[in-house]
C-alpha cells in the first residue's frame, strides 16, 4: 500500500546525524539528538567536544529565499562581531539543506552552538549587557531592509486577532477586551511620530529562551527565525514585556532591571522620547502577534495546550494585566 499523506513529521535524529556526517566536515563520532520540536525542529549535534545546532524548518513555514535573507543578516552580524549563533556552510559551500520529508521538502541549516545556558532570573548587570548587545545589533540593522515580512500594525494586530478569533468566542469578555485594545493600539500607532522612530531589521524574539549566558557572563543571541523589518523599538518592547512576565512587578524587582537594560542600550545609542512612549503599546501589540502565531500553528505545535480556556487565562493574566499596569486606553500610559 502507499504511505498515507502526513502534514508534519519528526525526522530521525540518527539519520540526520548520518546525513550531516556526509555533508559537513564532521567525524564519524558525530551524534544527533532532537532537543525541541515546535514551529521548527531543533537538533543538538555533538562531535567529540564540539557542539552545533541543526534547525529543520517546518514545511511551508519559511521559503528558501526568506531563509537566505536570515543567513545574510547573520553573516553580516558575525562580521561585525555581534555575539550570535551563526550559520555554517557545508562541504560544497551551501548553507541551506533540503530534506525530503514525508510531508514534502523541508529546509534546514546548521548553526554554531551558543555557549552557556538559558537563565530565567538574571542580574541587573547582565540586563545592562543585553541592552548593549541589542543596541549594537540595532546600530548595524538601522535603516536596513530584508526581503522578508514587514511588521506593520496590520500584521501584528489585525491579522493576529483574526487567527485568535477562530479559537475564542466572539461574545466573550476576553474577545471584547482584545477588540477594544486593538482599536486603541491601531489608532495610537497610526498617530505616532514616525520621524522619531528608527526603522530597520528586528529580531522580534529576544528573550531568555533565545539567549545563552556563560559562567563568565558572555551573552549570545540565537534563533533569528522571526527576523524582519519594522520599528527597532519592537525588540526593546518585547524584551521588556518578557522581563515583566518573569520578574515580580509588585516586588520592585522588575523596574530596576528594566532601567538597567535601558541604560545599557542607551550607553550605545539613544532611544527617542517617542520610542519610549510607545514601548508599552508595542509590548501589548506583540502579545497579539504571538497569540496569533500560537493559533496559526495549532495543528503541529500548540494543540497540546491551546484552548479557549488557555486563551482566556493568557489574556486576563498577561495581556490585560500589562495593558492595565501602563493604563493604556485612557491616555495615561508611560514608558
Amino acid at each position: 500500500m502507499t504511505h498515507f499523506p502526513v502534514t508534519n513529521s519528526n525526522l530521525s535524529a540518527t539519520h540526520i546525524g548520518l546525513f550531516l556526517q556526509e555533508k559537513y566536515p564532521l567525524s564519524k563520532d558525530a551524534k544527533c539528538q532532537l532537543i525541541k520540536a515546535g514551529i521548527n525542529d531543533t537538533y543538538l549535534v555533538t562531535d567529540n567536544s564540539d557542539k552545533f545546532v541543526f534547525r529543520v524548518y517546518s514545511l511551508n513555514w519559511r521559503t528558501k529565499a526568506e531563509i537566505g535573507e536570515e543567513i545574510k543578516l547573520l553573516n553580516q552580524l558575525k562580521q561585525n562581531d555581534i555575539s550570535i549563533s551563526y550559520p555554517l556552510s557545508d562541504n560544497e559551500n551551501n548553507y541551506i539543506q533540503t530534506l525530503n520529508a514525508p510531508e514534502g521538502d523541508r529546509f534546514a541549516v546548521l548553526f554554531t552552538f551558543a555557549s552557556g545556558e538559558k537563565q530565567h532570573i538574571i542580574s541587573k548587570e547582565i540586563h545592562f549587557q543585553i541592552g548593549q548587545l541589542m543596541a549594537r545589533l540595532h546600530k548595524i540593522t538601522h535603516n536596513q531592509k530584508l526581503n522578508r515580512i514587514d511588521y506593520s500594525p496590520e500584521i501584528i494586530l489585525i491579522d493576529s486577532l483574526k487567527k485568535v478569533s477562530s479559537f475564542l468566542s466572539t461574545d466573550s469578555e476576553e474577545m471584547n477586551f482584545m477588540k477594544s485594545a486593538q482599536s486603541y493600539l491601531l489608532k495610537e500607532l497610526e498617530n505616532a511620530d514616525s520621524s522619531q522612530i528608527r526603522q530597520g531589521v528586528v529580531h522580534l524574539d529576544i528573550w531568555f529562551d533565545n539567549l545563552n549566558i556563560t559562567n563568565d557572563n558572555k551573552v549570545t543571541i540565537f534563533d533569528f527565525d522571526f527576523c524582519g523589518n519594522g520599528w527597532l523599538c519592537l525588540d526593546i518592547a518585547y524584551y521588556i514585556l518578557q522581563l515583566h512576565n518573569i520578574e515580580k512587578y509588585e516586588a520592585n524587582e522588575y523596574q530596576p532591571k528594566v532601567n538597567s537594560f535601558m541604560k545599557g542600550y542607551e550607553s550605545v545609542t539613544p532611544i527617542s522620547v517617542e520610542e519610549k512612549r510607545l514601548i508599552p503599546m508595542l509590548g501589548v501589540s506583540l502579545y497579539f502577534f504571538y497569540l496569533g502565531i500560537q493559533c496559526q500553528r495549532y495543528e503541529n505545535w500548540s494543540n497540546s495546550f491551546l484552548s479557549e480556556s488557555y486563551l482566556k487565562r493568557f489574556i486576563n493574566g498577561l495581556v490585560k494585566k500589562y495593558y492595565d499596569i501602563y493604563k493604556l486606553g485612557d491616555n495615561k500610559n508611560c514608558a
